[in-house]
């Protein structure tokens, strides 16, 4: 029986494991963040190129999952601090929320509840098959990059706090 155990126990920890890193980001820091493009909430065209110049969060979230909602406070403030901010060698944040969804009726009215007051709303319509979505590699939500101005990735799965420390750290000194 010990034996049983010992092999369904073996069994589980090699599979625990295995799906972790199957959930792991499919981009590190350093790495040259893919680019797209992709049609904006407004209905305007946007491309992630049009960014270059300035730090860009790029959020997968959903308007159904509550971590995500939970995190919408801390990306405001983010947004609210840094958004017109004077970095050494760049001008601003900009967040690009990309919505890995299946309601575009319930997106809207989460942006709009949440007071996601940034232009960078994408959405997904295919959840996790969706283009954008499968280009990063993202497998679950919330998944987060920060890149640079050069548009490469300096940041995965940080939290709000700890991407207002390195901004911050990068402000134009006066």
């Amino acid at each position: 029986m010990n034996k049983i155990l010992n092999i369904i126990l073996g069994l589980l920890i090699v599979g625990l494991i295995g799906y972790h890193f199957y959930k792991q980001p499919k981009y590190e820091n350093g790495e040259k963040a893919p680019q797209f493009q992709a049609e904006l909430q407004d209905g305007s065209s946007f491309a992630l190129s049009d960014l270059e110049g300035k730090y860009v969060l790029i959020d997968f979230w959903g308007s159904w999952c509550p971590p995500c909602r939970k995190e919408n406070p801390g990306l405001k403030k983010l947004y609210n601090k840094f958004s017109q901010a004077d970095f050494d060698g760049a001008e601003g944040l900009e967040i690009v929320s990309i919505g890995v969804e299946t309601s575009e009726k319930r997106w809207k009215q989460a942006i709009a509840k949440d007071g996601l007051n940034w232009k960078y709303h994408i959405a997904q319509m295919d959840r996790f098959k969706s283009p954008i979505v499968s280009q990063y590699g993202v497998k679950e939500i919330p998944t987060k990059y920060l890149l640079n101005p050069r548009g490469e990735i300096i940041g995965v799965n940080q939290t709000a706090d700890e991407i207002d420390l390195l901004l911050s750290r990068r402000l134009k000194k006066s």
